[in-house]
């Protein structure tokens, strides 16, 4: 390149489609710009060159930048992705060359330069290169809520924006955590993003907006869109939840919710539906305080000793036609709240509510990844808590685990008012296990107090154990390295020496 002073780039973000809606930034740069140029499918019309036609002047240099497909079915031997990274390289070559003659060029883009649009192939084959700037635009998510009418997100929501080309059960997912979220690019793609809100449970919430500000505008309810009347440039809506009515409008039914040892980094994407759409919370005043709070979400918190009349609680609000979500730490099932509500709802006057129950991560598991892989062979899980069983059952337990060469996971292995259920269960399974068996010592997996260390049997001691650590027991295969690093790993093998 010579000396020669090169022209400037710009992305220009024209807004969603309303020429009054583009900013005062975007007609000056065009204004002043020697080149225009714009993105077009083969029949030559540009939804950007029309958006911005006013401001053109006859002096202008236009580029239009036709795409060579406009769908998924091309010749090119590198198919799809082939034929347009070979347009997008040429395209970029040809700005290249009006930059390096010194004009400036202004390259036109519906809505935002850098949000879902074709301008961004030309930033990253260019910025590098040239002085560049990018016109922010009005988006089309944000045309679409002023259209609808309704807030988009409030307080503390989180808005998701999705490409309605993911895979239906991606959007599925995705769909069902959010609390408000936008589904770009329909078309073809209606069909499958209305079965994952079906799916997801929202199809009921979902907004519809087509050609949002433009002359042929449509806004409906989503459900009621025919599929073969949607058009590229539409868009699914899930506005906000703040004022949406809760509970009553059907039936009732209690989710029992596991939350995984601590917070939101441990909940699966399906807990996370179930809390968010839930009427009422019901559970722990520990574990309730690692949900959000929703507004008009109601939370019922009690203590941890009352889990049956927190079960009653919950399956009486179903009864009046709430969606309950009855909260508990790791998994529900293993020494947790879904036994207590079962039990409940298997009683009148409960035998008709719905009850459903969503795994967590247990406490165990999470201490082991941890660690390493100390249940990688079979194992046995058991409390040492003897408010709800006799110590006679729970040593007999012990010793048959030990007895059996299983690894063992100990919930519950001590508290304030129970300090000596460690020690005792130490001495037993040492009639069966070397003293430098290893143990797991896990508190707070995944909370701010986290600590795992490794210790041998003969070395633990009750009095570093609590209500918030777990202990895994090791077998006679059980192993412990130092690796390179300096952390110790444990495991067991899975495979088991012949007898």
């Amino acid at each position: 390149m010579s000396e020669q002073q090169t022209g400037r780039l710009y992305g220009v973000g024209l807004g969603p489609g309303d020429p009054s809606l583009m900013t005062v930034r975007a007609v000056e740069v065009i204004a002043q710009a020697d080149v225009v140029a714009y993105h077009s499918a083969r029949h030559g019309r540009s939804i950007a060159r029309s958006i911005a036609e006013r401001h053109l002047r006859p002096d202008h240099i236009e580029e239009p930048l036709v795409y060579p497909v406009t769908t998924e079915s091309t010749d090119h031997p590198g198919g799809y992705r082939g034929a347009m990274e070979e347009f997008y390289t040429e395209a970029a070559a040809r700005l290249a060359a009006h930059l390096d003659a010194g004009r400036t060029v202004a390259v036109l883009a519906e809505g935002d330069p850098l949000f879902y649009g074709s301008y961004m192939h030309m930033h990253k084959r260019l910025a590098d290169r040239y002085p560049t700037e990018v016109v922010p635009g009005v988006t089309s998510v944000s045309a679409a809520a002023a259209r609808l009418g309704v807030p988009l997100v409030e307080g503390e929501e989180v808005l998701t924006v999705l490409p309605g080309t993911l895979p239906e059960e991606e959007l599925t997912a995705r769909l069902a955590t959010a609390d408000a979220a936008a589904v770009m690019k329909l078309g073809r793609t209606f069909p499958t993003v209305r079965r994952a809100l079906e799916r997801s449970g929202r199809l009921a919430d979902a907004r519809y907006v087509e050609r949002a500000t433009m002359d042929a505008e449509r806004t409906a309810r989503l459900a009621e869109v025919d599929p073969e009347s949607v058009p590229y440039f539409s868009m699914a809506v899930l506005p906000s939840r703040v004022d949406a009515p809760r509970g009553g409008s059907g039936p009732g039914e209690v989710v029992v919710v596991g939350l995984g040892p601590a917070g939101p980094l441990w909940l699966t994407p399906e807990a996370r539906a179930e809390l968010s759409a839930a009427d009422d919370l019901v559970g722990y005043t520990t574990y309730l305080d690692r949900v959000p709070v929703r507004p008009g979400q109601p939370r019922h918190a009690s203590d941890n000793k009352v889990e049956a009349v927190r079960a009653e609680f919950a399956l009486d609000l179903a009864r009046r036609g709430r969606r309950v979500a009855v909260v508990s730490s790791g998994d529900p099932g293993v020494f947790a709240m879904a036994t207590a509500v079962l039990e409940a709802a298997s009683e009148d006057p409960y035998r008709e509510v719905p009850v459903r129950i969503v795994p967590g991560m247990t406490a165990a598991h999470a201490a082991a990844a941890r660690a390493g892989a100390p249940l990688g062979h079979d194992y046995a899980v058991v409390s040492l808590s003897d408010r709800l069983k006799p110590w006679e059952v729970i040593a007999e337990r012990l010793r048959a685990a030990a007895a059996a060469d299983l690894v063992l996971a100990l919930y519950n292995p001590g508290s304030r008012s129970r300090v000596w259920q460690v020690g005792k269960a130490r001495e037993l399974l040492l009639e069966h296990r070397a003293p430098d068996t290893p143990v797991v010592l896990g508190r707070d997996i995944g909370g701010p107090a986290e600590r795992v260390r490794i210790v041998r049997l003969a070395d633990l001691d009750p009095a570093e154990v609590d209500m918030r650590t777990i202990l895994l027991v090791g077998s006679s295969q059980t192993r412990t390295v130092r690796r390179g690093d300096g952390t110790e790993i444990v495991w067991t093998p899975r495979r088991y020496p012949e007898g």
